[in-house]
């Protein structure tokens, strides 16, 4: 399953990259001065990720029987020259050796490094940023034209046992370990941009290794937290008709009233699925970070969409399915990036609608118990059920009389 919605949103993600790339004008270049050698153009070209006809070179790579005989004026000498053992490597033809028997050991040349860097640096920090920034300033926005959702009615004085102990437990394990996993993982990626100007590179370098350590070490509580509030909660997160009015009803967020529900309304149900899916999604590439070329997802499931004819319903050619274990790790990283800023997007909006947003909302994770009239008027389906559930157990406690 996993396979399958990384092919999804891989494919919408890579659609307006791929997109730009062959919108890319393949202009045939004048390589009669240079020998056929590729020129400075053709090099800055391939590391922006653009197509470079490489036919020309990729088979020059010291065949002895395409080389010019002994006699000719340019034959072979027998042995192979630089530039043809460049290519080689370049091409992964090269007949290498190495003592280390990892993965890597063997690819001494790959093109995705500086695809990579540029994008992480470029487009995944700006515009991750721009998302951050631009949904505080929404909610921001919202808050000063909407205000505080108050509770509509009198309060009654009663409660209701809205979460018990180890739903709270579960929640907190996971809110806790993603703000921590958060926050260390944007210093990760904006720490060299923002601290060392600011503190210097021993300050740096302290909050880097600290940063490492946190994050890698938090992950394993936020996947056991992911698991923990599945288990609890995936069966109250059903999709069902109730759904349909509250969505339509906007949840009574933007006007007086709040449509029926039962124990998680319809947000929280999307809340809900967006955490289980994009943590898990972010809980693998992390995993397969954290054991560097052991988990290979990338170029499967690039396969995968090329022989479903994805790219080509796009007007694409086919993703590269042969990938370096490098890039392996380079595409592991990018996404684990987007998809957590995503997440932590939609949390913040969380966070808003249970802490200032909503009146009584944090009571629900903080002490549990929630005031009677705010659960009837958000949860008016869930309060039937727990009266229920409450008059049934009286009545079959109850004594018969004698």
């Amino acid at each position: 399953m996993f396979r399958v919605l990384i092919a999804i949103l891989l494919t919408l993600s890579l659609f307006s990259v791929a997109n730009a790339q062959d919108a890319v004008e393949q202009v045939p270049r004048d390589r009669t001065k240079t020998g056929g050698a590729q020129t400075l153009e053709d090099i800055m070209a391939r590391q922006r990720g653009e197509k470079v006809d490489n036919s020309f070179r990729s088979n020059a790579t010291g065949d002895p029987n395409s080389a010019a005989g002994m006699a000719n004026q340019l034959g072979t000498l027998g042995g192979t020259s630089d530039p043809e053992l460049w290519r080689s490597l370049r091409f992964g033809s090269a007949n290498v050796t190495s003592t280390y028997k990892g993965p890597t050991g063997t690819v001494l040349v790959q093109d995705g490094g500086m695809r990579w860097l540029t994008f992480r640096d470029g487009p995944l920090s700006k515009y991750g940023l721009y998302l951050l920034l631009g949904t505080f300033s929404l909610l921001a926005l919202f808050y000063l034209i909407r205000g505080k959702i108050r509770i509509d009615g009198e309060k009654t004085g009663r409660t209701l046992v809205r979460f018990k102990a180890i739903e709270r437990f579960g929640h907190w394990l996971l809110a806790g370990s993603f703000l921590l996993l958060g926050i260390t993982g944007l210093l990760t990626l904006f720490g060299r941009k923002v601290l060392i100007p600011a503190f210097g590179h021993e300050i740096f370098s302290t909050l880097a290794v600290a940063s490492k350590w946190v994050h890698n070490n938090v992950s394993w509580a936020f996947i056991a937290a992911l698991v923990i509030i599945f288990a609890m909660w995936v069966l109250h997160n059903l999709p069902d008709r109730t759904d349909i009015n509250w969505l339509l009803k906007g949840g009574g967020i933007f006007a007086k009233g709040h449509p029926p529900a039962k124990k998680f309304n319809a947000g929280q149900k999307l809340i809900f699925w967006s955490v289980i899916v994009l943590g898990t999604s972010i809980s693998i590439t992390g995993i397969s970070l954290l054991f560097p070329f052991e988990i290979n997802l990338f170029a499967a499931t690039f396969e995968k969409l090329n022989s479903f004819g994805i790219p080509e319903a796009f007007g694409l050619s086919d993703f590269n399915a042969s990938l370096a274990p490098q890039e392996e790790m380079q595409y592991a990283q990018l996404w684990h990036a987007i998809v957590s800023f995503v997440l932590m997007a939609i949390i913040l909006a969380h966070i808003y609608i249970g802490s200032v947003g909503m009146e009584g909302a944090y009571d629900a994770m903080g002490t549990g118990d929630v005031e009677e009239q705010w659960a009837r008027e958000h949860h008016s389906l869930w309060v039937e059920e727990v009266q229920a559930k409450q008059e049934r157990l009286s009545s079959e406690s109850a004594t018969p009389a004698e």
